[in-house]
């Protein structure tokens, strides 16, 4: 499956019968699925039914789909009620003889609320329900290539990645082979120490004592097992980019994992070169983790 964002934008359009319709979907990130359906009044019955297509294909982002209906003709009909007509007409015409007034003009009562109503034209069930097939093939087709997009900005975002773990990877080899981290060095680093808090004041420090305090120091330092759990998400990371699909919540997690890695072999460091080493690692592991932010 290809890996996918979870931004995109796409718009459809088009005609049924009396009617022009336009679908414009807008997708950004989101922890679940949202999709919220903005439909013109009258035409709610589409909902339910857009809502499950939708889900089928998108795990996750919050999608807003906006419908425009517009009507193509300007067909009305127009309706006298004679009847309501005749009785208006009559009252005020012996209104107007009892006070000698002169006779109401006929389009002024035609005003009148109920004695003429405008309307525009209505479509028969038939075309009502064409028109409503098309306009749920017009988002099937807008989600279409909101997918389509999506897929792109997905691959993307794995060359991205895989830069990424491409320098988590260089820099978890560099802090691997640095010298520091040797037993010896930390026992000439610990030594040279010693020595100068004892200059000048005459004792000395047993070699033996020096070699325990050395490897003492070394196996609390040590960020072997930092080292390896970092080479070994950094290939569970590389094998989910490649297996693609709805990956983004499990890489989000690695992300958390490289952090709190990164974040002990800091703290563990004993020389300034592995503790640049680290911070280097922490800056690349949060550019990994804003860009999985984006992953479906």
């Amino acid at each position: 499956m290809a890996l996918a964002s979870m931004t995109g934008f796409s718009r459809t359009q088009g005609l049924s019968g009396a009617w022009n319709w336009a679908w414009e979907l807008k997708s950004v990130n989101g922890k679940g699925l949202d999709l919220r359906l903005r439909l013109p009044t009258g035409w709610d019955v589409l909902e339910a039914p857009l809502k499950v297509i939708a889900a089928k294909q998108l795990s996750r982002g919050n999608i807003n789909a906006n419908l425009t209906m517009t009507r193509g003709d300007s067909a009305v009909s127009v309706r006298v009620n004679e009847d309501v007509l005749r009785a208006v007409a009559a009252t005020v015409s012996r209104i107007a003889r009892e006070m000698e007034a002169p006779p109401v003009q006929l389009e002024s009562l035609l005003g009148l609320k109920g004695v003429m109503e405008i309307a525009e034209a209505e479509d028969t069930p038939e075309e009502l329900k064409a028109t409503e097939a098309a306009v749920a093939a017009g988002f099937e087709a807008a989600l279409d290539a909101l997918i389509a997009m999506r897929a792109s900005e997905g691959a993307a975002l794995g060359v991205v990645l895989n830069e990424r773990l491409d320098g988590i990877e260089r820099l978890t080899a560099a802090a691997e082979a640095n010298p520091a981290r040797q037993p010896e060095a930390i026992r000439a680093k610990l030594a040279e120490q010693i020595a100068t808090l004892t200059a000048g004041n005459g004792k000395t420090f047993d070699p033996d004592r020096l070699h325990q305090e050395a490897l003492m120091l070394a196996s609390k330092v040590d960020v072997r097992e930092e080292l390896d759990r970092l080479v070994a998400h950094v290939a569970a990371a590389r094998a989910m980019l490649t297996e693609g699909g709805p990956v983004g919540r499990r890489l989000d997690f690695l992300a958390q994992e490289f952090n709190r890695e990164t974040n002990t072999l800091c703290s563990k460091a004993n020389d300034v070169s592995l503790t640049a080493i680290g911070l280097e690692l922490k800056g690349i592991v949060e550019q990994f983790r804003e860009q999985v932010q984006n992953i479906e």
